[in-house]
């Protein structure tokens, strides 16, 4: 028995819910399908469906073998994407969304050294804050700031995004600083439309204790160059990453407010529609990133 293609088959009948339509997508006999489940049966010696002339569902252990199954198909898959890839030369126009501050401060400085690797692929790179769908809106990969990860989409890690509170020197000299989570309230903010929090901001204590305060804020933007500047003008307190805000704090330009608190960290993600039949163009792209963001990220190197 091929078991390999056992599993494929087995897959596919619980995906189609039913024998006839499996066969058909296997673009093979009703017989066939039903003969490869039988023999898969008597191989792990345990019935995997339940089956009447209306009705088919799984057992206990086909409901464990069936999520097992997928991922094994899917390694499969990736892995043969994988090793056909790596022998055709990338080229073609290579579509990327990204968030735009990020996407100027950290990403067009690489563009120029992955297009003298890759001269064959053409960058197209949109930059947008909003979260967009890359199969609907046709983009190949995006690169996104989140904890929420990826839900549709296949996602990769490159880098860490650590947030921090900071305000101007002059604004902390004419309104003090903060000591405690608490004393945020009497102080004005500057807020982030996208934040997935609004303008609830949590933190942990040294003692890994938390702390919530609904930030009093002047101001809302949905930029966060737009943030930042304000706060340089000393308009109010900002939560932002260091990505952006970090050569701030290393110049001066910014003090980081509450630094004993910490808060909650994002991940940059490298996220595309499927490890199948991944393209070569969107894999080096992939590895490139990693390997320039790995480590500490450059936004978080001391010079």
């Amino acid at each position: 028995m091929d078991r390999l293609r056992a599993l494929e088959v087995f897959v596919e009948v619980v995906k189609r819910d039913g024998f006839a339509r499996a066969a058909e997508a296997l673009d093979t006999s009703p017989a066939n399908v039903t003969r490869y489940i039988s023999d898969l049966e008597a191989h792990l010696q345990t019935r995997l469906l339940n089956r009447s002339s209306r009705k088919m569902s799984l057992t206990s252990s086909g409901e464990a073998l069936f999520e097992r199954a997928k991922s094994i198909l899917d390694d499969v898959a990736e892995a043969e994407a994988i090793v056909s890839s790596a022998a055709l030369q990338p080229h073609g126009v290579l579509r990327i969304n990204a968030p735009l501050s990020f996407g100027v401060l950290h990403l067009a400085p690489l563009w120029a050294k992955f297009m003298r690797l890759y001269p064959q692929v053409e960058l197209d790179v949109s930059l947008i804050d909003r979260v967009v769908d890359i199969v609907e809106e046709g983009y190949d990969m995006a690169v996104r700031i989140s904890r929420a990860g990826a839900a549709s989409n296949v996602a990769r890690k490159l880098a860490t995004s650590h947030n921090v509170l900071c305000a101007s020197p002059d604004y902390i000299q004419q309104r003090g600083m903060p000591r405690s989570p608490a004393d945020l309230l009497q102080h004005d903010g500057i807020g982030y439309s996208y934040a997935a929090t609004a303008d609830a901001w949590h933190m942990l204590d040294a003692a890994g204790q938390p702390h919530s305060v609904r930030m009093p804020c002047v101001m809302h933007t949905n930029n966060g160059d737009t943030a930042r500047a304000a706060a340089l003008g000393g308009l109010g307190i900002i939560w932002q990453p260091t990505f952006l805000v970090g050569a701030d704090l290393r110049a001066g330009r910014l003090q980081r407010v509450l630094p004993d608190y910490h808060l909650p960290e994002m991940d940059v993600l490298a996220v595309y529609p499927s490890r199948r039949h991944l393209s070569a163009k969107v894999r080096v792209m992939i590895d490139f990133l990693v390997q320039e963001l790995s480590g500490t990220p450059p936004w978080d190197r001391v010079a």
